[in-house]
């Protein structure tokens, strides 16, 4: 599930049938790599003699480094994921496990010699990046039964990176997690004056450290409150919450949630066990 960790069960579409058959365990990380990294994660899973589950996740702007163990069939995997800007849909089966990083919006950039734009959308392994030694730290981390233990040889791989604090990476933070906590805040333009930046600008410094647009990553918070709102048990009012998350009008906001989301915000709502609220969009 890369890219839907951070941040408690946001994103993690229907958690409460996910959180039954999957657990997460998320560990800070040390000082010197907080700058960069949001935490590490470690996501378990039995599902022998149950049927395959799969997970759909409205992902993150953020980066994830993944390892993943088929613990039953002894297949193992690991990648980098992108910020996936599309549906993104994790199938788990037998028994398994991931050990994982996220790294904070712009923290990927540091360890990289190109803008975290070349790698959305994109899955590739650890080589790609870091060469025969990303190679080399996946078979130790394979080889490691323990997951803290795991998590301690990531850890230590990516401080002997020794990566340079980036003022614009910490920008480019500071803008995400001020698009998180406005809901309110729906136009590239308004948020380019508020962080003090012309609006072809922040185009750059997403491009180069984000890895999606302004527009993309304030669509996609909108979108999880949407859906978090949504299945909290509580009646939603569709059109009320359509305006407070700046469409214009409530049939745009259906479109959008349901091309996000793969259903209405109703029905999402009733599937997820919140009832239908008071107006069945």
């Amino acid at each position: 599930m890369e890219g839907s960790l951070p941040g408690g069960t946001r994103g993690i579409l229907h958690a409460r049938t996910g959180l039954e058959r999957f657990r997460i365990e998320r560990l800070e990380p040390p000082a010197a790599l907080a700058p960069f990294v949001a935490n590490f994660w470690v996501l378990r899973w039995d599902l022998r003699g149950r049927p395959p589950h799969r997970q759909r996740v409205l992902t993150r702007p953020s980066v994830h480094i993944t390892f993943t163990s088929y613990l039953t069939a002894g297949t193992t995997r690991a990648r980098i994921a992108g910020v996936v800007r599309d549906d993104f849909v994790e199938e788990i089966h037998g028994e398994g496990r991931v050990v994982g990083a996220a790294f904070r919006p712009g923290g990927f950039r540091p360890f990289m010699d190109a803008p975290v734009s070349t790698l959305t959308g994109r899955f590739p392994g650890l080589d790609e990046v870091f060469g025969e030694e990303g190679l080399h730290l996946a078979g130790e981390v394979f080889a490691t039964a323990d997951a803290h233990e795991a998590i301690g040889l990531l850890a230590a791989f990516l401080s002997a990176r020794d990566p340079e604090p980036d003022p614009s990476a910490a920008k480019a933070a500071a803008v995400v997690e001020r698009i998180a906590s406005s809901p309110g805040l729906v136009r590239v333009g308004e948020l380019a004056e508020e962080v003090g930046l012309s609006a072809r600008s922040l185009q750059r410094l997403f491009h180069e450290y984000v890895g999606a647009g302004p527009k993309w990553v304030i669509r996609r918070f909108r979108m999880q409150e949407a859906a978090e709102r949504a299945a909290s048990g509580a009646g939603v009012d569709w059109a009320e919450l359509a305006a407070e998350l700046g469409y214009a009008d409530q049939a745009h906001f259906t479109r959008d949630f349901t091309a996000a989301v793969g259903t209405s915000p109703g029905r999402y709502a009733r599937e997820a066990g919140a009832g239908p609220g008071r107006i069945d969009a």
